[in-house]
């Protein structure tokens, strides 16, 4: 299953070839499974997140019972290119997802929950700011 390319390049040929079928850059909805997706719009491709997370979820509870693990795989693959759809229609980029991982490298999963929690009473409690 591993190839010699790196991780990172993988994605990022990826994530262009998904920016080619923008609309924006002439993405032909008849000739493109993710130019179509792109099309119709957010909800098309967000429904198709939430379809693949359903997958996921399904892969790992047959594998917990004996089932092929290499489902989890190929799943995760599906949701994985459908993320990326949408982080190209938000003109985001898998680099960016790969810099937020790498801003928690080393933090407590914990401590990032915490925080998260902090900064979202901050935003929503009124006041000064110091």
């Amino acid at each position: 299953m591993r190839t010699e390319q790196n991780s990172a390049d993988v994605l990022a040929a990826l994530a262009g070839v998904i920016e080619s079928r923008l609309p924006t850059r002439g993405g032909d909805p008849e000739a493109s499974y993710v130019a179509r997706l792109l099309f119709k719009g957010p909800d098309a491709f967000l429904k198709k997140i939430g379809e693949e997370a359903t997958e996921v979820v399904m892969a790992a509870k047959d594998a917990d019972h004996g089932g092929d693990k290499a489902k989890i795989v190929y799943e995760v693959a599906d949701l994985w290119f459908h993320s990326m759809i949408a982080l190209a229609h938000y003109g985001l980029s898998p680099a960016d997802v790969m810099a937020e991982l790498q801003r928690r490298v080393g933090t407590s999963g914990l401590d990032e929950k915490a925080l998260r929690k902090v900064k979202a009473r901050e935003a929503q409690t009124p006041g000064e700011k110091p």
